[in-house]
């Protein structure tokens, strides 16, 4: 989250998290229209300088991460959950390793 300091940014990465989620029509939404309300209103003018618009930066980032950490924990527990049970041999190659073998070239007998 440290590179997310521009607003642009920030907004552009949560209508990125809204179209996967929602799909090509992600434009008709009533959370695509509110979160460009909000990023309009909360835009800093040459005359001000807000407080409140560092904070809203900063939730809205912190709102990005949770949509876009989210989404990868989703993804991360249908890669490795959704089989169900797994052999010993499945479950040895997720990590990278291999079952020994006997001295005569044949696996484990069951």
């Amino acid at each position: 989250m440290a590179a997310l300091n521009s607003p642009l940014r920030v907004c552009r990465g949560i209508l990125k998290e809204l179209r996967i989620l929602k799909g090509p029509q992600y434009k008709q939404t009533m959370a695509y229209n509110y979160i460009l309300q909000q990023f309009r209103k909360n835009q800093v003018t040459g005359e001000r300088y807000c407080r409140a618009q560092r904070e809203a930066l900063h939730a809205s980032g912190t709102y990005l991460c949770l949509l876009s950490s989210s989404r990868h924990h989703l993804a991360l527990h249908n890669l490795y959950h959704a089989k169900g049970e797994r052999s010993t041999e499945e479950a040895a190659g997720l990590v990278g390793l291999q079952l020994p073998t006997q001295p005569g070239g044949k696996g484990w007998e069951k």
